[in-house]
């Protein structure tokens, strides 16, 4: 499974003294500004991150993160891109990997709730929390973020529908039902991490839930 984007070492309190500090290659401070705002976002206490305390958090100037992003939107979009090309990705891999549709959204549903465990501040933002007091087109573009991932569920449960048992009995409109339902448990496990101070782990007991979400 791809690897969480994690703060970089930006610190490195072992260099000399005397030594230079490195130019960022370009396309790493943009990155490095990405690792960062991912990290606060990792406060348990949910406060607003500003561009003056990731500033200060990265040790340039707030003109400074403006050279490289437009806005703090911007900025925001950047996360945004990375959980839908890391998701997608995943989820085009699990469809690859397994021929059964209850497989493919066992699967799918399990690389949800382990993303969110291992990339906490993600959570935040998948979940609109951190985006509240940001520009209105973020909720607007995690949403159709979250849609497709439900179409993408859908569409595993349509799979199973045409691979016999019981889930061949089942109308278009059950099979749609299921997704929305199993996409309101994911929401409900993000959210019970987050509101946790990210303590509750939305994989705990997870094979069990899955299992009965699952079920003929």
């Amino acid at each position: 499974m791809r690897e969480p984007l994690e703060p970089a070492d930006i610190n490195d309190s072992s260099a000399d003294a005397g030594k230079t500090r490195k130019r960022p290659k370009p396309g790493e401070r943009r990155l490095q500004i990405l690792q960062v705002l991912a990290e606060m976002l990792q406060n348990p206490k949910g406060e607003r991150v500003t561009t003056a305390a990731l500033a200060a958090k990265i040790q340039v100037s707030e003109a400074a993160l403006y050279r490289h992003f437009a806005s703090k939107a911007q900025m925001f979009e950047g996360l945004i891109s990375f959980i839908e090309q890391t998701v997608f990705g995943l989820i085009n891999q699990i469809n690859q990997k397994e021929e059964s549709g209850l497989a493919q959204a066992r699967g799918i549903l399990q690389m949800l709730l382990f993303f969110a465990e291992k990339n906490p501040g993600m959570t935040r933002v998948l979940l609109g929390d951190a985006l509240l007091q940001e520009d209105d087109r973020l909720q607007e573009r995690i949403t159709q973020v979250l849609d497709r991932v439900e179409a993408s569920l859908k569409q595993a449960l349509r799979i199973a529908q045409t691979q016999g048992g019981n889930w061949a009995q089942l109308g278009q409109e059950e099979v749609s039902i299921r997704a929305a339902m199993l996409m309101s448990f994911v929401l409900g496990r993000w959210y019970r991490f987050a509101r946790s101070g990210f303590k509750k782990l939305p994989t705990e007991a997870s094979d069990v839930s899955l299992r009965l979400l699952l079920s003929e």
